[in-house]
């Protein structure tokens, strides 16, 4: 039996890995503070909170776990002006992403068996950050560095790797974007033509744990079309 935890598994990208996982026979765990996608075990849980992590484990009562998907966060990078940003905010922030990741990768470790993997999904903003999007790109940041001192801390048993994911098309479509000129704007400034869709990702989670991958850990992924431009929540907000 293979099987996974994904966290933020109500969201478009966590129901689009738990559906690929599941049709590929994995038993899934849908880790979120909604109800997961139809397939998955549903666990209510806060991953940014010790007691909540802790109590999920409990309630899902597993004895083994051959995959854990770091995938929840809050969504939104701009706060506003890092001036006017509240340490209460800075910490929600960080706390759904990087906090989460550590709790439940803690969680995780001891019931992980040999050839198990943990993938965290990172974003571009760790790389080329926005105005205002200071705790998001910090904690996108932090999770790269994470995912190398992982990799070397739990390997050879575990492979630890980080998906860096560009932008993905929403279930609001244009709408998200402010105006279909804008959405289109954004994607033909990206390589590829277009945004992500979350099977895209799906997929390269499907990559990173299947044999082909055997040999893949401390690597960062690129999901992002060959690259997004630069500037694009200016777009936005014209």
């Amino acid at each position: 039996m293979k099987r996974a935890i994904v966290t933020g598994a109500a969201g478009l990208i966590g129901r689009g890995v738990c559906q690929a996982l599941i049709a590929d026979g994995w038993t899934v765990a849908a880790f979120d503070l909604k109800p997961g996608p139809d397939g998955a075990q549903s666990v209510i849980c806060d991953v940014g909170d010790e007691a909540s992590v802790k109590a999920a484990f409990d309630e899902l009562g597993w004895d083994g776990l051959e995959l854990l998907v770091n995938n929840a966060g809050i969504a939104g990078p701009d706060r506003g002006s890092m001036a006017d940003l509240s340490l209460a905010d800075w910490r929600k922030v960080t706390d759904s992403h990087l906090t989460g990741a550590f709790l439940m990768s803690r969680a995780a470790i001891p019931l992980l068996g040999e050839g198990s993997a943990i993938i965290h999904m990172v974003s571009t903003r760790a790389f080329m950050s926005e105005p205002n999007t200071e705790a998001y790109a910090a904690s996108k940041g932090a999770m790269v560095a994470l995912t190398h001192a992982m990799a070397i801390s739990l390997g050879p048993k575990v492979r630890v790797n980080a998906l860096i994911v560009g932008l993905v098309d929403t279930e609001g479509g244009a709408d998200h974007y402010g105006s279909q000129e804008a959405h289109d704007a954004i994607a033909s400034r990206i390589p590829a033509g277009r945004m992500a869709v979350s099977e895209d990702v799906a997929k390269a989670v499907m990559l990173l744990v299947s044999p082909l991958a055997a040999y893949v850990s401390g690597a960062q992924l690129s999901v992002d079309g060959g690259g997004e431009p630069p500037g694009y929540l200016a777009l936005v907000k014209e």
